[in-house]
């Protein structure tokens, strides 16, 4: 057998007490480790049961409580669907109770209702929580945003969320909102605003309903 290098020798040193320091960290630590690693397992068991048997029933719970509020929403009963009648709970009640358990469709339902009320910072603030990720119900939520400023005579902060829901839609939608961004862009005056607006209608959106009759619009403001 050949011998051993002193390298060779050396380095089966420090391997041997590399092992040996691991081996006595072990023997230190090892109930240490071993807690931790039971209390991973023990938090991780918690969880999955939290949602088996808690998440999963509450938001099923939820959305058995919204199908009477949407009933009363699509009826047009607008203090029935954020109320309820006490059989039955309305959005606001859901929201209170449960909150994103019930979806985040919640949010959109209180706001469009609040707005239709005419209680437009309750709108504004129920709207504003919607985070849902489908652009044209997005766009909607923040076209109605802009529709509460409308009613509380801001006209600036309008325009800026009805062109926000415009690029969020980037669809024939967003004819809609640029519709409603020119005509409170009129409102205050600037008709170079409304009539960026109008012609972008035109240009961009030329298969929208709104394009239609986007020409008396322009004609509107040019003649003037």
């Amino acid at each position: 057998m050949a011998k051993k290098t002193k390298e060779e020798e050396i380095r089966q040193q420090n391997v041997a007490e590399a092992v040996s320091k691991t081996e006595q960290f072990f023997k230190e630590n090892g109930k240490i480790i071993y807690g931790c690693v039971l209390a991973v397992l023990i938090i991780a068991i918690a969880i999955l049961a939290y949602n088996r048997f808690i998440l999963q029933p509450k938001k099923a719970q939820a959305q058995d409580q919204m199908v009477r509020a949407e009933q009363w929403f699509e009826a047009g009963e607008y203090e029935l669907a954020l109320n309820g009648d006490g059989n039955d709970l309305g959005f606001e009640d859901i929201i209170d109770q449960f909150g994103t358990k019930a979806g985040q469709a919640v949010y959109l339902y209180a706001g469009v209702a609040k707005l239709h009320l005419g209680e437009y910072d309750e709108a504004i603030n129920y709207l504003k929580k919607y985070k849902g990720e489908d652009p044209i119900l997005l766009s909607r939520a923040q076209s109605c945003i802009g529709d509460a400023f409308v009613g509380k005579e801001d006209y600036n902060t309008a325009i800026t969320w009805f062109e926000k829901a415009a690029k969020t839609a980037d669809n024939v939608y967003a004819a809609a909102y640029l519709l409603k961004a020119g005509i409170a862009a009129e409102a205050l005056d600037n008709t170079d605003k409304a009539l960026a607006c109008y012609k972008e209608i035109k240009d961009k959106w030329a298969n929208a309903p709104e394009a239609a009759e986007i020409d008396k619009y322009i004609t509107r403001i040019e003649t003037k």
